[in-house]
């Protein structure tokens, strides 16, 4: 864990004392848009824009990574793998943060040839003041990152690329969308981020109160899936993609790591078959590597498991079947 302090990189781990023993995620900084080739050069909130086209970014992950994983997962179900190019870091983020050592299972970067992951930010901004996060969507054009909000990402990957690819999946539906947000508001809270305000939670009441806020909202999603296909019904939209890459790390690192262990996923039927039927997508198992999800997690996070041991299960069964054709399904929508 790390941050750059005026383009200077510093080994530090998360400031909870300062807060009460509560984990605050900061909010990320580069947020540029890309739209469409023939689109004006600005973003849905005014934000500085740049033209999609073939060979011109490149997304930096961490296969390891949930919120990484919602850009990877896209980039995929949209057919942008020609498009635009994609390295991935080792699964151990240690003294310099994330790496593209490849002898630690790194892809490398043939792109810029950094070794660390923090680089590429200085190259962006040789100033840069903040956590060095990933996803990050590097513009080879202009020489920088030019996002590194995963939300933000997911949704440029639905729409800006699609005149060049011919896919027109639509995974943020107009008529969708106020349903969409609401979920993607309260999952955010209390499941995609609240696992890591649980685990990384430094106070007892701190942790009681996000592992209460937790299981209640898993319990509600729980409800809301036994006679729901997906989140908003009958279509899979961007709402159920930014949840799987939770649910399929909370059995295998949640519920021990971070002590998130009130029942398991597996132990929930609603959302284990859910979460299958996810895994079982075509374009999304092979995002999906638990090798390097709990490499990452049980040898770089040594402040939580200080021996480093990676555990050798569970053993998750993510192609057996599932049951969800039982309820009403149409796919992913279209763009009009």
């Amino acid at each position: 864990m790390g941050l750059l302090v005026d383009g200077k990189w510093q080994d530090r781990w998360y400031d909870t004392d300062s807060t009460g023993g509560e984990f605050k995620r900061e909010s990320a900084r580069l947020r540029d848009w890309v739209v469409a080739p023939d689109a004006p050069l600005e973003g849905p909130q005014g934000q500085a824009a740049v033209p999609a086209s073939a060979d011109r970014f490149h997304l930096y992950v961490s296969l390891a990574c949930p919120w990484a994983h919602r850009a990877l997962i896209m980039r995929s179900l949209k057919g942008l793998k020609p498009l635009v190019g994609m390295s991935y870091t080792s699964p151990l983020m240690l003294e310099h943060g994330w790496s593209y050592l490849e002898e630690e299972g790194s892809s490398g970067d043939p792109i810029n040839g950094v070794r660390y992951h923090h680089q590429l930010y200085t190259l962006t901004d040789p100033h840069y003041t903040g956590r060095v996060t990933v996803p990050a969507l590097w513009d080879k054009q202009t020489g920088r990152i030019v996002n590194n909000e995963s939300a933000e990402l997911v949704r440029i990957f639905n729409d800006a690329f699609d005149s060049l690819t011919g896919n027109d999946l639509d995974f943020y539906p107009e008529d969708l969308r106020g349903e969409i947000d609401a979920i993607n508001a309260e999952v955010y809270d209390k499941v995609n981020n609240g696992v890591y305000k649980t685990g990384f939670a430094t106070r007892q009441e701190v942790y009681e109160r996000h592992f209460t806020a937790l299981f209640e909202c898993l319990d509600s999603l729980e409800r809301r899936l036994a006679d729901s296909r997906y989140l908003t019904g009958e279509w899979l939209t961007e709402a159920d993609i930014r949840l799987f890459t939770t649910l399929i790390r909370f059995d295998a690192v949640y519920f021990g790591h971070f002590k998130c262990n009130q029942r398991r996923i597996a132990d929930c039927p609603n959302l284990s078959h859910y979460l299958r039927e996810l895994y079982q997508w075509p374009g999304i198992a092979e995002t999906c590597d638990l090798a390097h999800i709990k490499t990452h997690y049980y040898a770089s996070q040594q402040t939580i498991n200080p021996t480093a041991i990676v555990p050798l299960g569970p053993s998750l069964a993510l192609d057996a079947p599932h049951d969800r054709e039982r309820l009403p399904g149409q796919g992913v929508r279209r763009h009009a």
